[in-house]
């Protein structure tokens, strides 16, 4: 991708000012690291309570978790890439239940060669049961600077933002048979080796004279509904006390809309409704989460 592919039209930059000047969904205030995250492995460096550094070398990769499990929230993490020449090497900003039959909600970012756009991959398990990738290009270099990476996670729906523009949504249709996370779910970041898949379906393998790789990652308030026993209990998670879950959480705004339909037609590059290999038959939510 050259350097003009990176960049918004006018149009589209004047609409993101619009949008985040609308939207209520800020990065929380408040809450160092050693408050509400721990380190899980490898080697991550606090440059402070306010940033975190994750970094990878041919020996292992590290990772960071929250220390509660969550039964709804609103989760948003600013993280800055690796530079350069990242092929195979994959940051990841996600939530888990863990175990075989784990729900999850990732985010994972695709390193590329020099001069190669990075992709993000968006993906919802449930039960374990997963095959939901859809997969994007950025209209910037999330590599030189931070940005703001949010997921949405309420009774209604789940949505994926960067920079407050929705860019996914996945609706809770539980009453149409269609799967969706319940578990209570811990927040982790993490830095690790995927040359086996991440690049070019594998064939782009990781080019260790660039290590140690380094991610950045900022914000680490605790912005969720603590659910830390085996079960989330529904109603205390669903309450409109937390503001996530508040009718205006429930669908996207007009401003939202049009932001959310702009990035579908211009920056999606994979998207599992529309792979008639995998799915002759489209999946039951493909359907319902237009």
């Amino acid at each position: 991708m050259n350097k003009r592919e990176y960049m918004f039209s006018i149009l589209d930059f004047v609409l993101v000012l619009f949008v985040i000047a609308t939207v209520d969904a800020s990065v929380p205030a408040g809450g160092g690291f050693d408050e509400n995250y721990v380190v899980t492995w490898g080697n991550v460096l606090k440059l402070n309570q306010g940033e975190v550094q994750l970094s990878m070398d041919k020996s292992a990769g590290s990772a960071f978790e929250s220390k509660h499990k969550f039964g709804s929230g609103f989760f948003q993490m600013r993280i800055k890439l690796p530079p350069k020449d990242t092929a195979g090497v994959v940051t990841a900003f996600y939530l888990t239940s863990k175990g075989d039959t784990h729900d999850e909600v990732d985010f994972e970012f695709l390193g590329n060669r020099e001069g190669k756009p990075i992709q993000i991959q968006t993906n919802v398990f449930n039960n374990g049961q997963g095959n939901r990738e859809q997969k994007f290009v950025l209209w910037f270099d999330p590599s030189t600077d931070f940005h703001t990476y949010g997921i949405l996670w309420n009774p209604y729906q789940i949505v994926f933002y960067v920079d407050k523009i929705p860019i996914r949504i996945f609706k809770n249709n539980k009453k149409y048979g269609v799967g969706y996370p319940s578990k209570p779910m811990t927040v982790i970041a993490s830095l690790w080796n995927g040359e086996g898949w991440a690049t070019d379906g594998g064939k782009a393998k990781i080019n260790w004279s660039y290590a140690p790789f380094k991610a950045n990652f900022q914000s680490f308030s605790d912005s969720g509904c603590h659910a830390d026993g085996g079960n989330i209990n529904a109603e205390a998670c669903g309450s409109t006390t937390y503001y996530w879950n508040t009718i205006q959480y429930s669908r996207l705004s007009a401003n939202e809309t049009t932001a959310f339909k702009n990035v579908r037609a211009k920056y999606v590059t994979y998207d599992y409704c529309s792979d008639k290999r995998r799915f002759p038959v489209p999946p039951t939510e493909c359907r319902l989460n237009q």
